[in-house]
């Protein structure tokens, strides 16, 4: 809702991001990201944007910048176009991020850093393990595991 074009670095590929306390970090965007924004600039209603709303990335129809709720509204007409049940969320993606980056053998304390969270504790609650993966890592890394095989 609030990013801003003052934000974005995207020949560095970082984004920069406020979070609770108005505390910034920087967080990486993929080159895939990058190509989609910079689709999304030409038709981005350059010529709506209201007087001090120019520096917003995503513009409403109404020239100002997309409100929490239109973020809301834009994700849950998304996933009823894919067909999808379940309801989502912005912090869904921010919780799917982290469980994929987890899963996918990321640092944990990477992962801290990127979502904003003060305490390792708080970014342990968004990168649980299901069942199966457990079992998977006792089967691959467990040493007595390894002489059977």
């Amino acid at each position: 809702c609030n990013l801003k074009l003052s934000d974005l670095y995207l020949k560095e590929k970082f984004i920069k991001v406020e979070g609770k306390g108005s505390k910034q970090r920087l967080v990486p965007i993929s080159s895939r990201a990058i190509r989609e924004l910079e689709l999304y600039f030409p038709d981005r209603n350059e010529g709506l944007i209201k007087p001090g709303y120019e520096d917003f990335v995503f513009i409403s129809r109404f020239g100002k910048n997309i409100s929490r709720i239109m973020v809301f509204h834009i994700i849950k007409e998304l996933a009823e176009q894919t067909g999808l049940k379940k309801t989502i969320s912005p912090h869904t993606f921010r919780h799917s991020f982290a469980t994929h980056l987890l899963e996918g053998g990321a640092n944990l304390r990477a992962i801290q850093c990127m979502l904003g969270h003060e305490s390792i504790g708080t970014t342990e609650i968004y990168t649980h393990l299901d069942r199966s993966r457990l079992r998977q890592e006792i089967l691959e890394h467990h040493p007595r595991n390894r002489l059977k095989n």
